[in-house]
């Protein structure tokens, strides 16, 4: 996947099939679009993600004079960008937003950056896109847009483009968008975050070194320190499975906080695993940890001993869970 990021002047050569939006967590709205990007390879299309960054949501917060702190993101850009590459698309163009950039006006974005900058020949957005100066382009836009270009008498047959408007994916009667998702991870609902996303909610980054405190408790662990925009459900332990940067997947327990029994000089949320029937080194490796299920809030305990006894009781509640 080529990653164009960081400017507005760029160029892709070949005619592509381009999806637009904020792709905030990529929950199956988001999917029922890819797929008609991906699908267009059999035109001959090349595939290709216009997306922004900073998302509009976390640049717009930014600019508030309340101290509201960092906007969540569902997906990181780092966990975005890795979704996309696995899903097989073959550009993404993260837009990037800010005072400057978000003042294009609606006909600017599609007819320089969409159609001539990306040679898009297919355009797909949900019914709700967005886009341009204070949001003035929509569904509609883009139709319009479309039309005018491909009346334009100095445009070549082969260089006409096709809007597809994606409606609204519902599931069990509700309307699926990041909000939907954002109240399931809030509330620690992973199995209904999982639905919605159409895979398991994931936590993805480079295993660092801790304090060894799982090592000298027989219970080795992995510890990632998320980014502090990254939305975490609330602090607890969580049945999890874990993919390695090898590919191997293994079942364990990830413990979502601040370790309050054994209390850091500085304390930060990690994301810590402990992973079953593994003994490999995972340090500067990149981990991706799938929060399936909660078993219990974070707690602090009167010891390791104690410590101890209550991590077996987990990983043994968390087999259980496997079992079935």
């Amino acid at each position: 996947m080529e990653l164009i990021n960081q400017t507005t002047e760029f160029h892709i050569d070949e005619p592509c099939a381009v999806a637009i939006g904020k792709f905030d967590g990529i929950h199956l709205g988001h999917r029922a679009l890819l797929s008609e990007v991906l699908a267009a390879r059999k035109q001959g299309l090349k595939t290709a993600v216009f997306t922004f960054d900073p998302s509009p949501g976390a640049y717009f917060r930014s600019l508030s004079i309340e101290p509201l702190g960092p906007f969540r993101e569902l997906l990181t850009v780092e966990e975005k960008r890795s979704l996309f590459e696995e899903m097989g698309i073959d550009y993404l163009v993260e837009y990037p937003f800010g005072r400057d950039t978000a003042a294009v006006m609606p006909e600017d974005y599609v007819n320089r950056f969409l159609l001539d900058q990306m040679h898009a020949r297919l355009i797909v957005a949900g019914e709700d896109v967005s886009f341009g100066r204070n949001g003035a382009g929509d569904a509609e836009t883009l139709e319009e847009l479309a039309e005018a270009y491909n009346m334009d008498p100095a445009r070549d047959a082969s260089d006409r483009v096709s809007i597809r408007i994606i409606p609204k994916v519902c599931l069990g009667g509700r309307e699926i968008s990041s909000t939907l998702v954002r109240e399931c991870v809030h509330e620690g609902d992973m199995e209904k975050a999982a639905e919605y996303l159409g895979q398991p909610f994931v936590i993805r980054g480079m295993v660092q070194r801790g304090n060894r405190i799982g090592h000298s408790l027989g219970m080795p662990t992995a510890n990632l320190y998320p980014k502090e925009n990254k939305l975490l459900p609330p602090n607890g332990v969580y049945f999890s499975e874990s993919v390695t940067q090898d590919g191997l997947i293994r079942r364990g327990i990830t413990n979502i906080g601040s370790k309050p029994t054994i209390g850091e000089a500085v304390p930060r949320i990690s994301v810590e695993t402990y992973l079953f029937d593994f003994d490999q080194e995972l340090y500067d490796r990149t981990l991706e940890v799938q929060i399936l299920h909660f078993c219990r809030a974070e707690q602090k305990f009167f010891g390791l001993d104690e410590l101890r006894e209550q991590m077996q009781k987990d990983a043994d509640a968390c087999r259980a869970y496997f079992e079935k």
